[in-house]
């Protein structure tokens, strides 16, 4: 497929501040993006403004427009989110262990949770809302490295294989572990339909798809749907039922970390549709989530909206 994503333009954030997740609301609105100064700010057709925050200690004075790694306990590090289409609440992951929702009018986030089994999370990074079975999936990528090391530069633990997949009711408010052991796993993303989750995995370059009958017992094992050339990230839903976005990046150099960025379009039966290049705009930076929208009716066309922790900007890909 010719790729139709032809025109690009940039919204900066305030403050010279990093981003990283970026999505719209059920209304399209936004988008909203979570930065590096511990706020989710929401672009209201002009500039980006406050939309949220995670934690009940962050005072504008201390954490707006900070890069002070010291500082990210205090200000909170919003890593994703996902809305539920249906009520407006946005479900949120935090770097540094703690899983929240915010109302549709924003504020502070209550923390919903901290552990799963009496185990802390120590990394929370990739989110999604499943609208059919109304559960929240998240994936804490480790037990032993931490969004610190990934600032700092620390290479990763080849052997790791502490990360978890993590459900979350929104009906009974309850917590269930999916899968644990897995290799730095990252991005889960709901199926359109409520049959499967899939994720990444950063160590061995995979998607896996993962299936979730409606009545007996889950599976004990997932399936490698996908096999890719670098490691994936957060795994996002298309507009299409059964297909999705997650960012690649290849790796060039570990110190500094220099990357070539990717984006795989594939779907359910891992057929990858779209290969999107990034180098141009994100020249040796790391892509961290790909997310498409269509617009109203498909008359303007569809929009990629990409984000980065390494740059000060969503990017915006255009077919109109």
């Amino acid at each position: 497929m010719r790729d139709p994503y032809t025109k690009y333009s940039q919204l900066s954030y305030p403050d010279g501040v990093k981003g990283d997740s970026v999505s719209l609301d059920p209304f399209n609105q936004g988008p909203y993006v979570g930065v590096s100064d511990g706020r989710i700010l929401k672009y209201n057709g002009t500039d980006f403004v406050d939309f949220a925050y995670l934690s009940p200690n962050r005072t504008k004075q201390i954490c707006d427009g900070t890069t002070d790694i010291s500082l990210s306990t205090t200000c909170g590090r919003p890593l994703g989110f996902s809305f539920d289409p249906l009520t407006g609440y946005l479900y949120i992951v935090g770097a540094y262990g703690g899983f929240y929702r915010v109302s549709p009018r924003g504020g502070l986030a209550t923390k919903l949770a901290t552990e799963v089994n009496g185990v802390p999370f120590h990394f929370l990074q990739g989110i999604d809302f499943d609208p059919i079975r109304r559960v929240v999936y998240f994936t804490d990528t480790s037990l032993v490295f931490s969004f610190t090391d990934i600032l700092l530069g620390n290479p990763l633990i080849p052997d790791d294989s502490t990360g978890r997949l993590i459900e979350y009711d929104t009906k009974t408010k309850t917590l269930r572990l999916l899968l644990d052991k897995l290799p730095l796993p990252s991005g889960p993303a709901a199926s359109g339909d409520g049959t499967f989750v899939l994720y990444s995995s950063v160590i061995t370059k995979q998607i896996f798809k993962y299936s979730l009958p409606l009545i007996g017992p889950l599976p004990a094992k997932p399936q490698a749907l996908l096999n890719l050339t670098g490691s994936p990230l957060k795994i996002k839903k298309a507009p299409e039922v059964g297909s999705f976005w997650v960012p690649v990046n290849v790796l060039l150099q570990v110190r500094p970390r220099l990357v070539h960025a990717f984006g795989f379009k594939f779907n359910s039966n891992g057929d990858v549709i779209l290969i999107k290049d990034f180098a141009a705009e994100y020249s040796q930076a790391q892509v961290n989530v790909v997310q498409e929208y269509d617009s109203f009716l498909g008359l303007g066309g569809r929009t990629l909206y990409v984000g980065s922790v390494m740059v000060s900007n969503v990017g915006v890909y255009a077919t109109k």
